[in-house]
């Protein structure tokens, strides 16, 4: 990879680490957008997995007393399966359908996240029921979409968690569910040690992030703040999906 483009990875890390730390989320979709203007979906979405699995188990760490096992192991049991179902999928998929499919998905998750839940209500569902279908959809949409993020959130509403459990808890969840995904690239033959040097360059950066955000985040101006990341990631999306989407239509 060249100099250029491994250092405006890096900075993408540092400030999309920050963002979530200043936000509360969308670092992570964030970060996968613009990995996919330089890598392919299907070495893009595994060297994420490492990155985002670092930045969550460090907010799990962080609020471990506070973490609601009952509700990470229900999440947890269909993450596997799923998880290689998920797998066939994204080899399947054309590298410019995979982008496109993702910019889409940003775009949904920036402007019209309820559509993500295609009419369902998760506030209403039975909590344990809940989040046993969300690691079974979790797990397919990390192998292929890749971020899952946006879609998890609203079920961790109304089920009475404090703020410190729903942060550790959803971290968790999180975490388990990228530790899935790279467990599973790794036996569809991924080879990780091959990015060495660009994981450890994000992980760093991400780390960085998270402390830099959190130093921020009494001075930083919320509002602007949002507004200017929901810019930036409608402009990647917007180049994942007309670009992507122009490709592989002329490839047919």
């Amino acid at each position: 990879m060249e100099f250029l483009d491994l250092s405006i990875l890096c900075l993408a890390g540092l400030l999309t680490s920050m963002l979530s730390a200043v936000v509360g989320m969308a670092g992570g979709i964030t970060l996968l957008s613009v990995m996919l203007l330089f890598l392919e979906p299907l070495v893009a979405i595994p060297i994420h997995g490492v990155v985002q699995l670092v930045s969550n188990s460090s907010r799990t760490y962080v609020q471990r007393k506070h973490v609601d096992w009952t509700i990470l192991w229900r999440y947890s049991l269909m993450l596997v399966p799923m998880g290689f179902v998920g797998i066939e999928i994204a080899q399947a998929l054309p590298p410019n359908v995979t982008r496109a499919l993702i910019g889409v998905f940003v775009l949904l998750a920036t402007w019209r996240p309820g559509w993500l839940l295609i009419g369902t209500h998760p506030e209403r569902a039975d909590v344990h029921r809940r989040f046993f279908m969300l690691g079974g959809v979790v797990g397919t949409i990390n192998m292929t979409i890749g971020a899952a993020g946006p879609l998890i959130a609203p079920f961790f509403l109304n089920i009475g968690l404090s703020r410190q459990a729903m942060i550790g808890t959803k971290a968790a969840c999180q975490a388990v569910g990228h530790l899935v995904k790279i467990a599973i690239f790794g036996i569809a033959g991924f080879v990780f040690a091959e990015y060495a040097t660009l994981l450890a360059l994000l992980c760093v950066s991400v780390i960085a992030g998270t402390w830099l955000g959190s130093q921020l985040l009494e001075s930083v101006n919320e509002r602007w703040f949002k507004r200017l990341y929901q810019g930036v990631l409608t402009l990647v999306a917007l180049r994942l999906v007309v670009w992507e989407g122009l490709a592989w239509l002329g490839a047919r």
